[in-house]
């Protein structure tokens, strides 16, 4: 974990980045796993989820810029957004913004997939 303390030099990892994309990879995926793994465990998981919404940006997007759009864009959607990070700070400063919820933010129907109902079985 000695990698976390070290300063992060812009210049020596677009050079790596550029001749040797492979170890470029390797030493981002390391970094990003020493930083999850420093945290506690209460965030771990949540930063582990995060990273794994992350790498599916940019394992299905057409370009460098295109993901990075798209993970700009779930950024704001984070800060500005419904429950996002603006809205936690004003109701530090103000408690009566807190939303109060009634209703659950989504419903489902549920089925019981155990049923002896013929109508609800897959042959």
């Amino acid at each position: 974990m000695q990698n976390i303390n070290k300063e992060f030099d812009f210049d020596e990892w677009a050079k790596l980045a550029r001749e040797n994309p492979d170890a470029y990879e390797d030493m981002r995926e390391k970094m990003i796993q020493e930083v999850i793994d420093s945290t506690s465990p209460e965030i771990k998981r949540r930063m582990q989820g995060l990273q794994w919404k992350i790498d599916q940006i940019r394992s299905t997007s057409t370009n460098p810029m295109s993901s990075c759009l798209k993970i700009s864009q779930m950024m704001w959607d984070n800060v500005l957004g419904e429950d996002g990070l603006l809205d936690h700070m004003r109701q530090l400063s103000d408690p009566e913004q807190i939303p109060k919820r009634t209703d659950p933010k989504e419903s489902a129907t549920i089925i019981n997939i155990n049923s002896n109902d013929p109508d609800q079985q897959k042959s």
